[in-house]
């Protein structure tokens, strides 16, 4: 259940595109620890669609990291990638596979900015088409990121 007010903002900045916004009562060392360590990973990835069984995280470029999480219903949910780029707290681009959809690879760029002790994290997914970026859109992401984003404040949170 989220506690939070605040909500991402999902915006379609083309055809292929897709960005998420949303702001932390965080700074951005403490939103990009949460978000690149194993054990906080499985504190929030999930939101409360169910156990995030493996985080593992190889952070350099080049690096790969997957994702397993089983699902309320008993089903596995799992991603992977590879890491492109890394800007310590800053940015992190990657690429992402939902496994069920092997061929498909996305290029996701997170950036994080802080003001004032507050973190913007935007998160720009480029999608090899249209048709994947809407099936991305249509698959009910936007419920399930907004639970897992909650949890990654109160994970940030939790390390200051």
């Amino acid at each position: 259940m989220m506690t939070g007010s605040r909500r991402a903002v999902v915006t379609l900045p083309s055809d292929t595109e897709v960005l998420i916004t949303r702001e932390f009562d965080a700074p951005k060392e403490l939103v990009y620890k949460a978000w690149t360590t194993p054990e906080l990973i499985k504190r929030w990835w999930g939101g409360d669609r169910g156990e995030v069984t493996l985080a593992e995280v190889d952070l350099r470029v080049g690096g790969r990291w997957r994702y397993v999480m089983i699902a309320h219903g008993s089903f596995e949910v799992a991603f992977n990638g590879r890491y492109e780029e890394i800007v310590p707290a800053e940015r992190v681009v990657n690429t992402e596979v939902f496994e069920l959809l092997p061929d498909i690879e996305a290029l996701v760029v997170n950036t994080f900015t802080e003001e004032a002790g507050r973190t913007t994290l935007s998160i720009l997914v480029r999608h090899p088409s249209q048709e994947t970026r809407d099936g991305h859109l249509e698959s009910g992401m936007e419920e399930g990121m907004n639970e897992s984003l909650e949890h990654l404040e109160q994970a940030a949170l939790s390390l200051a």
